[in-house]
């Protein structure tokens, strides 16, 4: 959960990524996996991640525009 943000090299790694994001998504979304519960320390970290207010400006923002 505590990823740092990684910059593209090229676009075939960002189409491996995505396509690696795809075939999760299409894993967990299998019946056999949806009925298995999750780990209660997995469930603690992510309400613990998701009560942390989110950033003004995003992970790319800025308080400063183009035009300053």
């Amino acid at each position: 959960m505590g990823q740092a943000l990684q910059t593209w090299r090229s676009g075939s790694e960002q189409r491996a990524w995505l396509s690696l994001l795809i075939d999760t998504f299409e894993e967990v979304s299998r019946p056999e996996l949806r009925t298995v519960p999750c780990d209660s320390h997995v469930l603690a970290a992510l309400r613990a991640q998701l009560a942390c207010p989110a950033g003004v400006y995003g992970p790319y923002g800025s308080p400063y525009g183009l035009r300053h």
